[in-house]
């Protein structure tokens, strides 16, 4: 199941992502979202877990979970809808 998570701090690092849900199940990918620019965070990313009842549990347990003062939200990503 692909999670997305808002509200991340700028100075949060894929790796930190992708440590944060691993406590919760088999992580398959973790994407942080940059500015094409900078090539700094824009403060959101996508988490895929394996199993989705680990990722119901993690979506559960995480969001609203205060991180360096922000309040991340996460929720399961919808499909991309083609214009």
């Amino acid at each position: 199941m692909k999670i997305l998570i808002r509200n991340l701090p700028r100075t949060f690092t894929e790796i930190g992502l992708k440590e944060l849900f691993e406590a919760h199940g088999e992580v398959q990918s973790c994407t942080l979202v940059l500015d094409k620019k900078t090539s700094e965070s824009k403060g959101f990313g996508f988490v895929e877990i394996a199993k989705v009842g680990d990722a119901k549990v993690a979506i559960q347990a995480l969001n609203g979970k205060p991180i360096n003062g922000n309040k991340i939200r996460v929720k399961k990503a919808e499909p991309a809808k083609n214009a």
